[in-house]
């Protein structure tokens, strides 16, 4: 029997030096919430239970828009308190969207939980037997959880923006390599 891998997130191998101090990198929690939901929705089966509770969640939403995970803050909301798209998932499912949903109250609130390692731990091993993908949001929280601030509740829409903006830069960065 293999041994069980244990990811640690605080051990990550960084190529270049820090171009800022680490206090004035500001990671908006909705955009970063936006990501983890584009990811999971994207790695469910789309003619399974769950994707089709989804789809009746939210009738007016396009096939497109659903299938890329594209979603809205409320919209994120109404999906994390319904029970009934919970009831609907698999096993492996229904553990990286209890994960998930750790990460946005433990976490990405305003109180950061005094075990936020592990709930964030959790969260990229339930995503990764899920067969979600590493997006760049995931990337930075598990690489940089010394960046966050301890009460993320207090950054604001203008900030998320901005972040947006600088995601994409590096996206478009990455693309080349």
């Amino acid at each position: 029997m293999a041994a069980k891998k244990r990811i640690n997130a605080r051990k990550v191998q960084c190529h270049q030096r820090a171009t800022c101090m680490p206090g004035k990198v500001l990671l908006p929690p909705l955009h970063i919430k936006l990501g983890f939901v584009k990811q999971f929705v994207k790695a469910l089966d789309f003619e399974g239970e769950a994707f089709q509770e989804i789809r009746a969640i939210f009738p007016k939403i396009s096939d497109a828009k659903l299938k890329g995970g594209i979603f809205v803050g409320p919209q994120i909301t109404t999906m994390l308190k319904s029970r009934t798209l919970e009831d609907k998932m698999t096993e492996t499912e229904r553990k990286a969207w209890q994960a998930l949903r750790d990460v946005v109250n433990g976490f990405l609130g305003n109180n950061k939980d005094l075990n936020y390692e592990e709930i964030v731990n959790t969260l990229i091993t339930s995503y990764k037997k899920m067969g979600c993908r590493m997006s760049l949001k995931l990337h930075f929280l598990c690489s940089h959880l010394d960046f966050f601030q301890e009460n993320l509740g207090d950054s604001n829409e203008e900030h998320g923006e901005r972040f947006h903006q600088d995601i994409q830069l590096m996206k478009r960065r990455c693309q080349g390599r």
